[in-house]
């Protein structure tokens, strides 16, 4: 076949940028060419619907996409795609719809589309219950690879539409997972970063055997791998027996994403969120006691549906109790679909952005001050990227920042840097080795 391009724009969660890694491998393998900028004959578009923002932009990039080529297929796929079929069907630029449960056919329905056939490919998602098997392996970056190793959610949170764009807990076989991460490491990545919807979910529906420990365990021992990230975990998932066995895993990386959403417990019962704040810092706790140099990083929404300024100021003081190191702070946007649209007590954009912007606050304060207790020390980094020249970007095993000062090149490499100072939410330091 003669040179046909394809270009992937990729919306949302780390899962998605992992799905369009390995639909792109698919492409490649069928004799496409993959490119990132510049018009293409075929976009494929993998939607986010987690907000209704996200929804928004959802559609303005594949107007985009049809207005950079007129002539060209868009292949919409994805959550958004998922859940609202026919509102995609509805953009007269859309080719092809797929959701979240036929990627793996995505080359097939493209070139079905290519021979003027409009093709609407969503499913059932709530009936789906195999895992499906995408694998991105040796396109991603230089040093760190992320691996899928499950899909789906049955929590049913109020605010949220995934578990009706994701479906039901699918978990991959662990002997797929680690003959990922076996080619990975071959390929000479150093650090794995396992993600999913819902990992702690993670063999669920295998009776509960094995579990996200049993898989975390296995991919630590894999030879060239000295570095193992975990996604999002709920506090729930921090038992006594996951922070024993953890602690024993030299790769395992102390840094842990612990889903908070809100430091209040009337809030959090709104949510439909499974724990308390007294169970979420018995989990911070535990960590801490088994990774004395954890770094403890969450997600906190702001403004969700009934939060008064009681309640907003019971998350604030929780989240300046646990001190995190860092925190992603985003404002409750109303989801069509969702149990929390139906809520009474929505907050006002303007009370929204007020929270938010204390909230911010408050984790560039927890930031710095985690940062600060490095100043004088000793970390190991690799180094990802070039800054500029001499000035070389890495991440320490807790997932701290890092500019490392070096007159050969790092990139690629493990190395210990002395910091000297803190930066613009950056520690700065020269190679001591």
């Amino acid at each position: 076949m003669s040179e046909i391009t394809v270009k992937f724009i990729t919306l949302g969660c780390k899962t998605n940028f992992y799905e369009s890694e390995a639909m792109a491998k698919l492409f490649s393998k069928r004799g496409y060419t993959v490119i990132q900028d510049g018009a293409a004959d075929v976009y494929v578009i993998n939607t986010c619907t987690v907000t209704g923002v996200g929804a928004q932009k959802s559609r303005r990039h594949i107007r985009h996409a049809k207005h950079e080529n007129p002539n060209a297929v868009i292949a919409v796929c994805g959550c958004y795609s998922q859940t609202e079929p026919e509102a995609v069907a509805g953009i007269a630029e859309a080719d092809v719809i797929a959701g979240t449960s036929s990627r793996r056919n995505i080359v097939d329905l493209v070139e079905r589309a290519q021979k003027g056939e409009r093709v609407n490919a969503v499913s059932d998602i709530a009936q789906i219950r195999e895992f499906e098997e995408l694998s991105a392996d040796v396109s991603q970056s230089r040093t760190r690879a992320v691996v899928k190793i499950q899909d789906g959610c049955d929590n049913f949170c109020t605010y949220c539409i995934i578990p009706f764009a994701r479906g039901r807990v699918r978990s991959r076989r662990i002997e797929n997972i680690t003959d990922e991460v076996l080619s990975l490491a071959e390929s000479g990545y150093r650090e794995i970063v396992l993600t999913g919807i819902h990992i702690d979910s993670y063999g669920k529906d295998f009776g509960g055997s094995p579990s996200l420990i049993d898989v975390i365990e296995r991919i630590c021992e894999t030879e060239g791998i000295e570095r193992v990230r975990i996604g999002s975990l709920e506090p729930t998932a921090v038992t006594p027996e996951f922070a024993e066995r953890a602690a024993k895993l030299s790769a395992l990386c102390p840094q842990f994403h612990l889903s908070l959403q809100s430091g209040c417990d009337e809030t959090l019962k709104r949510m439909n969120r499974r724990y308390t704040t007294d169970e979420y810092r018995a989990a911070v706790r535990l960590l801490r006691e088994k990774f004395p140099d954890a770094a403890i990083t969450t997600d906190l929404m702001v403004g969700f549906a009934g939060e008064t300024d009681e309640e907003f100021q019971k998350s604030l003081n929780f989240v300046r109790e646990i001190g995190f190191a860092q925190m992603h702070v985003f404002k409750y946007s109303v989801r069509q679909g969702t149990a929390a649209a139906k809520m009474g007590g929505q907050v006002s954009e303007l009370v929204k952005n007020e929270r938010s912007a204390v909230m911010l606050a408050a984790a560039k304060q927890m930031k710095n001050d985690f940062y600060e207790k490095y100043i004088g020390k000793t970390v190991e980094i690799i180094a990802e990227a070039k800054l500029t020249d001499g000035l070389y970007h890495g991440c320490t095993p807790n997932y701290t920042d890092v500019a490392a000062k070096s007159d050969r090149d790092l990139r690629g490499k493990i190395v210990k840097v002395k910091i000297e100072a803190l930066k613009d939410g950056m520690l700065y330091g020269e190679v001591s080795e």
